[in-house]
């Protein structure tokens, strides 16, 4: 395939998603002209994402082909945009070349030394955590991935993107659509590997490849069963039976703490702000990496100190009168399940909250998210889910939130159907109990951040 790094007018269509404006971004930083289009644009409420964009210099059009012209010399598209698109069409009409999302990223990690952090959990958390680590110790790494930092919203920007000024790039590698396996990377993480959006075998057939393209270190994580069959180096992995290994883990509210043992067999206190044993396994991942660039211990656990976080992710959105509100990101089963687990101490009884995206990938995973549903919750707690998110296209609607909530009122689960999200408020004000945790979940639906600090500004409104 041509290579277009050196080409200088790029134009991304669905510029607005998570993947596709973190590369939009680090071309802009790095001095090309940026244009991109996106359905989203056509609705007033997704205006501040247009905003965002265009503050990092890239120009926003209606997905209707008035972007492209004859200055555009590279077409950058995602898997999900159908040949049938009216600016696929134009670009096909005027012969400008078009590059599917995965294989740009390719060619930008060939052109940097990459690590590129992928498993079917924790890549965004992880990829976080790495970039605040090396940022702290003066490694300046540039950063392309799905969620928004908190370090980098604060500062006004998406927080998914970052152009440093050292070679080491930090990608988020996604097997959802399976381009992971067109990443090159000089060092490969492998986090988890669980049912998500393919079966387990087809995801083992992908990470196998990912970790035969990664042509230096490649790490895995030895407490997660499926994983830790990938192991190369058993000296460069993390988690239980390595060098890389935690305990004595504790929560505190929304503190964690562990230990992990030095080179001399030391102990290093580790103390976090976040929640979940989950967050343990990610930032052992980080230390692991971390040694090979040449960072220690004691300086991973130093930086760790300051984590801020990233969106969606365990964010803490109310905490009074005894009442707490989280949004999170969990969408799959196992993620679902940590997400619950990692809840559960900060309060009494936990109401979690989740919204299905796409039929397809419902259907897909009905077993397994009702399975690990049931076994996370406590007697005490309730699962509640709203109608599933539909994004448009030709999905075939056979199948509802309402079959999941049966399913688990089945197994004795205290579970309740909300059909439309706009009463899930005054619903959970009429429940609320002292002591309460409230979680709510769901992803790939852009109106959800939204809608969760509605919901937490609801029940604070309610509490005075």
């Amino acid at each position: 395939m041509e290579d277009i790094l050196h080409k200088q007018h790029f134009f991304f269509i669905g510029v607005g998603g998570a993947g596709m404006s973190a590369i939009a971004q680090y071309l802009a930083g790095n001095g090309k002209t940026v244009k991109g289009s996106d359905r989203l644009f056509q609705f007033e409420e997704n205006d501040y994402i247009r905003k965002q964009l265009e503050s990092e210099h890239i120009q926003c059009f209606l997905q209707d082909g008035s972007g492209i012209d004859e200055h555009t010399e590279a077409i950058i598209i995602s898997t999900a945009i159908e040949e049938t698109n009216v600016e696929i069409v134009k670009a096909k009409s005027l012969n400008i070349p078009i590059i599917i999302r995965a294989e740009f990223l390719a060619q930008i990690c060939s052109s940097k030394r990459t690590v590129a952090i992928a498993g079917t959990s924790g890549k965004s958390t992880t990829t976080a955590m790495l970039f605040h680590i090396l940022l702290e110790n003066g490694v300046s790494p540039s950063l392309i991935t799905g969620a928004g930092l908190v370090s980098l919203q604060q500062q006004g920007k998406i927080g998914n993107a970052y152009c440093g000024t050292s070679d080491w790039l930090l990608i988020e590698a996604d097997e959802s659509d399976g381009t992971l396996v067109k990443y090159k990377p000089e060092i490969g993480l492998l986090l988890s590997i669980d049912k998500d959006h393919k079966e387990l075998s087809e995801l083992e057939i992908i990470f196998s490849t990912f970790k035969q393209h990664t042509h230096k270190q490649f790490i895995v994580n030895q407490s997660h069963k499926l994983a830790s069959q990938f192991s190369s180096n058993a000296h460069l992995d993390f988690g239980k039976g390595t060098r890389f290994e935690g305990y004595d883990f504790k929560q505190d509210g929304f503190s964690i703490s562990f230990k992990v043992n030095n080179a001399e067999g030391k102990p290093v206190g580790f103390t976090m702000p976040s929640i979940g044993e989950h967050n343990m396994e990610n930032a052992l991942a980080c230390v692991a990496v971390a040694d090979i660039i040449g960072v220690n211990l004691e300086q991973c656990a130093k930086a760790l100190e300051t984590y801020p976080g990233i969106y969606r992710r365990h964010q803490l959105l109310l905490n009074e009168k005894e009442v707490v509100v989280i949004d999170d990101y969990a969408h799959n089963p196992a993620k679902i399940a940590a997400s619950i687990k990692a809840c559960q101490p900060v309060g009494k009884r936990l109401i979690a909250w989740f919204q299905p995206h796409g039929f397809g990938p419902t259907r897909f995973i009905r077993k397994e998210l009702v399975e690990e549903i049931h076994k996370s919750l406590r007697t005490q707690d309730e699962i509640w889910m709203s109608e599933i998110y539909y994004a448009g296209g030709t999905a075939v609607k056979d199948i509802s939130a309402n079959d999941i909530i049966q399913d688990l009122l089945q197994l004795k689960q205290k579970a309740r159907f909300i059909e439309h999200r706009n009463d899930l408020a005054e619903a959970l004000i009429s429940n609320l109990q002292s002591g309460d945790v409230i979680l709510l979940m769901g992803a790939r639906d852009p109106g959800l951040e939204k809608f969760a600090k509605e919901v937490a500004q609801a029940i604070a409104t309610s509490l005075h």
